[in-house]
C-alpha cells in the first residue's frame, strides 16, 4: 500500500550519537517535522565506556533533550539497545524496543541517511517503511572524538571553537565540562594507547588480523574472571586469555594464559577433561584494536571446592564470580565479553541461573 500523501506515525532513527552533532540534529529536526513522535535508538547501550562509545545511553538521552526544544523534546522517546555483536538478535532488540512505545497498527518510518544501503535496511526491518534523507553537512563523530581526545594538542580555545561548529551548544558545553572527569582522562590515555598501537602496523601491506583465546571456566555456579591491568579497558573484568603465541596450539594457549593470569591449579588432563567445545567470535567491530578473532574454550569443571586463583602477568585480580551477579557486572566488562558469556551459557549451559539479556 501506498502511504506518500500521510505522514508515518512515528519515525525512528537509529544511531550511537557518540557525542550527537549537528548532523544528527538536523535529521532529528526533519523526522519531527514529518511524524507524531520519534524514536531514537541508542545503540551500544550498557557498555564500558571506552574511546569509542565513551557516554551512557542516559548521558546521551540528556544531551539529546537539552539540544530540542521543550515542546521538541516532548514527543521524543529514547530506548537504549544493546550490542549484541549478532545482527539478526539486534534488530529483534531494535524492533521490540520500539514497539513499546507505539500503538498497536501505528505506521513506523525508518528514518536516516542510508546512502546504498536502503536495500540492506529494508530487509533488516520488515514492516516499516524507509525514508532516506539527504545528508545534513559534512559531520562524522569518529574526527570529532579524535579532536576531543586530543585537547591538550592545540590551543583549548581553537578546539572549542573547532567542536562548536560541530556540535549543538548544549553538547558543546557538557562535553567541556566532562573533561575535568575521571573517566575523561583514562578514556584519553586508552584513546592514545590504541592510536599508538594502530601505528605500529600502520605501514603492512593490509590490515592484520589478530588471534586470540579465552578460557571460560564454571565450577560450582561460579565463572573465573580476570581484572585487566593494563588498557585497553584497565579495571574492565574479562575472561582469562590473551594472543596466541608463534609456536603454541590455540588450546596451548589458553592453557598458557590461565596459568599465566590466574595461577589455576589444575593440570591439563583435568582441564581438557572438563572441556565442553569451543565457540569462535569474530565480529569485525568486536575489539578496538584491530580485527580480532577469539576461539573461547569452555569448561565445565567438577562442581566441587572452587579451585584457589591468584592475578598475575597481566591481570590486576583473578575471581570466580557466582553467576547471579553477571548481570550486574554487564557495564564493567570488557569489549563484548558479556555477550561471549551469555552466547556460550546458551550454547554449552550454565546451571539453573538467570539468562543473561
Amino acid at each position: 500500500m501506498h502511504h506518500a500523501a500521510t505522514p508515518p506515525h512515528t519515525a525512528v532513527l537509529i544511531g550511537r550519537f557518540q557525542p550527537l552533532h549537528l548532523g544528527h540534529l538536523a535529521l532529528l529536526q526533519q523526522a519531527l517535522a514529518m511524524a507524531q513522535q520519534v524514536v531514537v535508538v541508542l545503540g551500544s547501550a550498557w557498555q564500558a565506556r571506552s574511546p569509542k562509545n565513551p557516554f551512557t545511553w542516559p548521558e546521551r538521552e540528556a544531551l539529546i533533550r537539552d539540544s530540542l526544544p521543550p515542546a521538541d523534546a516532548a514527543r521524543v522517546r529514547c530506548v537504549p539497545v544493546r550490542d549484541y555483536y549478532d545482527e539478526p538478535r539486534w534488530v529483534q532488540a531494535v524492533m521490540a524496543a520500539v514497539h513499546t512505545q507505539v500503538p498497536p497498527g501505528a505506521r513506523v518510518a525508518l528514518v536516516g541517511h542510508f546512502k546504498d544501503d536502503s536495500s540492506h535496511y529494508l530487509a533488516r526491518f520488515p514492516g516499516w517503511e524507509l525514508l532516506s534523507l539527504p545528508r545534513q553537512g559534512d559531520f562524522d563523530a569518529t574526527p570529532i572524538r579524535a579532536c576531543y581526545w586530543n585537547l591538550d594538542e592545540q590551543p583549548q580555545a581553537a578546539v572549542a571553537h573547532q567542536l562548536s561548529a560541530l556540535l549543538p551548544p548544549a553538547v558543546a558545553d557538557w562535553l567541556q565540562a566532562w573533561q575535568a572527569s575521571p573517566d575523561y582522562a583514562a578514556l584519553r590515555a586508552e584513546w592514545r594507547m590504541l592510536s599508538g598501537y594502530r601505528a605500529a602496523w600502520a605501514a603492512a601491506p593490509y590490515p592484520p588480523v589478530f588471534v586470540t583465546v579465552d578460557g571460560l571456566l564454571l565450577c560450582h555456579g561460579h565463572v573465573l574472571l580476570i581484572q585487566r591491568g593494563h588498557a585497553p579497558g584497565q579495571g574492565l573484568w574479562a575472561l582469562p586469555g590473551g594472543f596466541v603465541e608463534p609456536r603454541d596450539t590455540l588450546w596451548q594457549s589458553c592453557l598458557r594464559e590461565l596459568a599465566e593470569e590466574t595461577a589455576l591449579p589444575l593440570t591439563a588432563a583435568t582441564l581438557q577433561s572438563a572441556l565442553q567445545g569451543v565457540e569462535v567470535f569474530d565480529h569485525p567491530d568486536r575489539s578496538l584494536r584491530g580485527r580480532t578473532i577469539t576461539h573461547v574454550f569452555v569448561c565445565h569443571l567438577p562442581d566441587t571446592t572452587l579451585p584457589a586463583v591468584q592475578a598475575g602477568d597481566d591481570a590486576a585480580a583473578a575471581r570466580w564470580v557466582p553467576l547471579q551477579a553477571l548481570a550486574g557486572l554487564e557495564a564493567q566488562m570488557f569489549e563484548d565479553h558479556f555477550h561471549v558469556l551469555r552466547r556460550c551459557f546458551e550454547r554449552f549451559g550454565a546451571g539453573p541461573v538467570p539468562a543473561l539479556p
